[in-house]
């Protein structure tokens, strides 16, 4: 993503979030990782070769944001997957990835609220 060789999302507002740690690569990394075990879970075929193990420190997310980007996917759920949406509509709080460190705060300042 930040190296400049992805097609897609390489400007992403939400890269911001990766761009602002002290290693960006690692935290993409360390991100994708989870992300590929929970691909693995759910039965994707997700290219494991595009980024390397890694290790960095915990990014600080706000509750604001999560509660944002949660209502927008439960909003995308209820519309393309109705009966995900119906197994998740009662989560008040989603659990956070391991990379991120959940504190007080608003949405961001990169999204179009």
């Amino acid at each position: 993503m930040l190296h400049g060789k992805t097609v897609g999302y390489r400007h992403h507002p939400q890269l911001e979030r990766f761009r602002a740690c002290s290693a960006p690569h690692a935290a993409i990394a360390v991100y994708l990782g989870a992300v590929h075990v929970e691909s693995i879970a759910r039965g994707y075929d997700f290219d494991r070769s595009k980024f390397r193990k890694a290790a960095c420190s915990r990014i600080a997310v706000t509750e604001g944001q999560l509660d944002y980007e949660w209502d927008w996917l439960m909003s995308k759920l209820r519309k393309r997957n109705p009966a995900l949406y119906r197994r998740h509509r009662g989560t008040v709080k989603p659990e956070v990835h391991p990379l991120f460190r959940l504190r007080p705060g608003p949405v961001a300042g990169w999204e179009k609220v």
